[in-house]
């Protein structure tokens, strides 16, 4: 397996990840209260979208590595 086949299918991959999860979240702890030794604090679940058309792109990127790569 070559770098332009192993590029390709990475890049299908990713695209069919992304069409399928739209998106990524993550956590963060907040700190609300700080009075001596007593402490509270917050989590914060954020989203981070990604658009479909960046999947699709990643797809169709993919499938043209590889046929370019098949061509020779």
């Amino acid at each position: 397996m070559n770098g332009r086949t192993l590029l390709g299918v990475a890049l299908i991959a990713i695209g069919i990840i992304a069409l399928v999860y739209q998106g990524f979240t993550y956590t963060t702890h907040k700190k609300v209260l700080d009075i001596g030794p007593i402490q509270a604090t917050k989590e914060e679940h954020q989203t981070i979208p990604v658009p479909p058309i960046i999947g699709i792109i990643a797809v169709i990127s993919g499938v043209a590595v590889l046929a370019l790569g098949r061509g020779k």
